[in-house]
């Protein structure tokens, strides 16, 4: 862990005091009109009548558009599918699907005039349930090595179950937001809360029909995305452009927190049927998984959701033989999208379900089935896409975590609260995280950034990744400071543009750091290479001679300070300017032949959690977690730590509390706060320890040799569901598996331990 990168975020205090300046607090322009769109009220049907009469005479409208007046082309689809149109044509295939948009002089006027449209709908089967969904939303995948089938019925002892696993909503602080300004000729403006510039880029160049030159998207930062800002910003980017456009004013879209909910797309749900073939001794002899994902209606990212639950169906452990297939499902809600660890986090919690039902058809405690599965060496450590897993740490980590939680110690006072508690019940559970980093897609695999040395010495940054709070600019901006050896405060950090860096792959995967920072490195040390140059020239010393340190630069027998040196080196007409390029090295994937190296290299962590339920209720609390996460060489502590608190909190959410409904109608009714729960401050761990695996730099050539950690910290939380899962185990003696569904409501809870009773001879 790196003793120097302690730096706090660079807007800490801008969050904490209300300065932080987000698309919502800038200035408007003069004359900013309003947008709100129009949205279905049915699941599926078809459009017989869509009557706007009303909608564009009421007060303050300027202008209302349908699927109609679209310049250009009236889609959004992230994969260019061309199965997501911007406005509704002929059909509506969820409650809440955009079918016109209305711009008026003020936000509340816009949102009354959107409620006037009189809409005839056809009603069509509507289908809502994964279970009942036959049609794809893109070809599934497969992952195959050894004989599956074979080594089932060989295997000594044989079991196979359902799992069902739901999805969960963003719920980012800052809601979707765009504003758009319109230009000279084609030319428009727009701020956007999004991960991805170039995607919106793209999309609102297509909708209005121009050259991608034409449109410049900018992000200073986000109020958190989580993945809910990687597609989801496409229908408010382009609707206000188009409507910017056609009006000659800027126009502004911020939907109400229930419109958002309602419109975007969540986590995907899954339903995972498994099969699994092992021994007496927990060992695992074949296994076959299929992975059901609830997609919604079109593709958005699904194909490379569900791929990546299939990538992580394995976890940490080794299978001889193995089948994983995915289904991407088609149902009439709305499009689900990427959310942190983009589907990885489901092909975990179902691989870890075996790993339970071993451990109860076996007698054996879960943590020694886990250990005894996990990935070796020699010909043990093949995933079920042919990559090596040839950095592996899980061993050492799950053995430091053992010790230092003292599991052992504590697996016996639990047992004995246990047996003196006939309502309350502990549980505790340790469970491992093998994330692979990079992009599945290999193209994205890819960053670039812009930096300018002034003549005072200052350094202007700008790269293609973007600030959405987890501290990705102040960790660039440290690469950059670090290759110049100068103070961190001389480095300006700037919005993200389209204007400065192209084609930027969106901030997610986990890779904001590892690509951004290499790309920024790179364009840092050609000018630092060219100040060394010239100062070679200028006062006849060889290379080694020229020593950055500490903001100052010895040349010889000459010292001064690195402004100095610019300065001079500005008055001898050395270009002070350059960009930087990184690409991911060593990857490459086939889809259709489910072999490859997709991942560049793997983060690994554990995390032990206990926690305490009532019986009579289901109501349970979150008594301690330690974890001990990989990290490599960490850029900066203070924010990984940030990081790994605050993704374990989110995934704890997920699978104990964050529950989606929709109603027989196919209307989302958990879409406020009021009706959504997230965790609060009193549902954290009342013991709540992290730490770092020391002495670990990454093998792969990252940026300092650090590892990513954005996405493998959430999948920690899995130790909170196996906790609950042991507690209302041990309402019973542990003789049977509570096959606990998730999220593991308290409601669920109480129905395990009803239903184990029921069952119990």
């Amino acid at each position: 862990m790196s003793g120097d990168g302690a730096h706090r975020h660079d807007s800490a205090l801008k969050h904490v005091t209300g300065e932080a300046r987000y698309i919502d607090d800038l200035a408007e322009p003069a004359g900013l009109l309003h947008g709100c769109f129009g949205l279905s009220a049915r699941a599926h049907a078809r459009l017989a009548k869509v009557d706007l009469t009303a909608v564009r005479s009421a007060p303050g409208v300027v202008d209302v558009i349908g699927a109609g007046d679209v310049a250009g082309l009236n889609d959004v689809s992230p994969t260019h599918r061309h199965d997501e149109p911007l406005l509704a044509v002929d059909e509506v295939h969820y409650a809440g699907q955009p079918i016109f948009v209305v711009a008026a002089t003020t936000r509340d006027l816009a949102r009354r005039a959107a409620k006037l449209a009189k809409i005839t709908y056809e009603p069509l089967e509507a289908v809502l349930d994964v279970a009942r969904a036959r049609d794809l939303v893109f070809p599934g995948m497969t992952l195959s090595r050894g004989d599956a089938r074979k080594a089932i019925e060989a295997a000594p002892r044989r079991l196979s179950g359902t799992m069902r696993i739901g999805g969960q909503e963003h719920f980012y602080l800052e809601g979707q937001i765009a504003m758009a300004l319109p230009g000279e000729d084609d030319d428009v403006t727009v701020f956007s809360s999004t991960q991805h510039p170039s995607e919106i880029q793209t999309m609102v160049a297509q909708v209005l029909g121009v050259a991608a030159h034409a449109v410049t998207v900018e992000v200073r930062r986000m109020g958190g995305g989580f993945g809910g800002k990687e597609t989801q910003g496409n229908h408010y980017a382009c609707a206000a452009a188009l409507l910017a456009k056609r009006t000659g004013r800027a126009v502004k879209i911020r939907p109400d927190r229930d419109d958002d909910m309602v419109m975007t797309g969540k986590r995907h749900g899954f339903v995972v049927a498994y099969e699994v073939g092992f021994d007496d001794d927990g060992r695992i002899h074949g296994i076959d998984m299929r992975y059901d994902g609830q997609c919604g209606w079109s593709s958005d990212l699904s194909g490379p959701v569900t791929d990546r639950a299939l990538f992580h169906a394995d976890n940490c452990y080794f299978y001889p033989a193995v089948h994983l297939t995915s289904r991407p499902l088609k149902t009439n809600t709305v499009s689900n999208t990427a959310f942190r660890g983009f589907g990885g986090p489901q092909g975990m919690v179902g691989c870890e379900r075996v790993i339970e039902e071993i451990a109860f058809a076996t007698g054996l405690d879960p943590l020694e089935v886990r250990k005894r599965n996990f990935y070796g060496t020699s010909d043990r450590n093949v995933t079920p896409y042919h990559q090596k897993v040839e950095d592996n740490v899980v061993h050492e980590i799950v053995a430091e975590l053992e010790r230092s939680a003292a599991y052992a110690k504590r697996r016996e006072a639990i047992a004995a609260f246990n047996r003196d508690n006939p309502v309350l019940k502990r549980g505790m559970a340790l469970t491992p995280v093998k994330f692979g980093i990079s992009f599945t897609l290999t193209a994205y695999n890819q960053a670039g950034a812009l930096v300018h040395v002034y003549k005072d010495g200052s350094v202007h940054l700008n790269h293609g990744g973007t600030e959405m709070g987890q501290g990705l600019y102040v960790k660039v901006a440290q690469v950059v400071a670090r290759t110049f050896s100068i103070a961190l405060d001389q480095v300006k950090i700037t919005a993200t543009t389209t204007a400065k860096v192209p084609n930027t792959s969106a901030t997610a995967a986990s890779s904001g750091a590892d690509l951004n920072g290499k790309a920024a490195e790179a364009a840092a040390l050609t000018i630092r290479s060219r100040l060394v140059e010239f100062a070679c020239e200028n006062w006849s010393v060889p290379e080694e001679q020229v020593v950055f340190e500490a903001g100052r630069v010895r040349v010889g027998n000459q010292d001064m300070s690195f402004a100095e040196l610019v300065k001079a080196a500005y008055f001898g007409r050395v270009s002070l300017s350059s960009t930087g390029f990184y690409k991911t090295p060593d990857i490459h994937w086939d889809r259709d032949a489910g072999r490859g190296k997709p991942f560049y290299y793997f983060a690994y962590g554990a995390a032990c959690s206990e926690v305490v339920v009532d019986t009579l209720t289901g109501e349970y609390r979150l008594l301690r977690t330690d974890i001990l996460h990989d990290c490599g060489h960490s850029l900066n502590p203070v924010i990984d730590r940030g990081q790994i608190e605050g993704g374990f909190v989110q995934g704890m959410g997920w699978l104990t509390m964050e529950e989606l409904v929709w109603d027989a109608e196919g209307r989302l009714t958990t879409h406020a706060p009021s009706t959504y729960k997230i965790p609060t401050m009193s549902d954290r761990p009342r013991i709540f320890n992290v730490d770092f695996l020391a002495d670990n730099p990454n093998r792969a050539d990252t940026i300092y040799r650090s590892k990513a950690v954005g996405e493998p910290p959430l999948m920690l939380a899995i130790s909170v569901l196996h906790a609950l899962s042991d507690a209302v185990a041990a309402t019973v003696g542990h003789r049977r598996c509570p096959g606990l569904d998730a999220p593991a409501t308290p409601e669920r809870v109480l129905a395990a331990i009803e239903r184990l009773r029921a069952e119990a001879p």
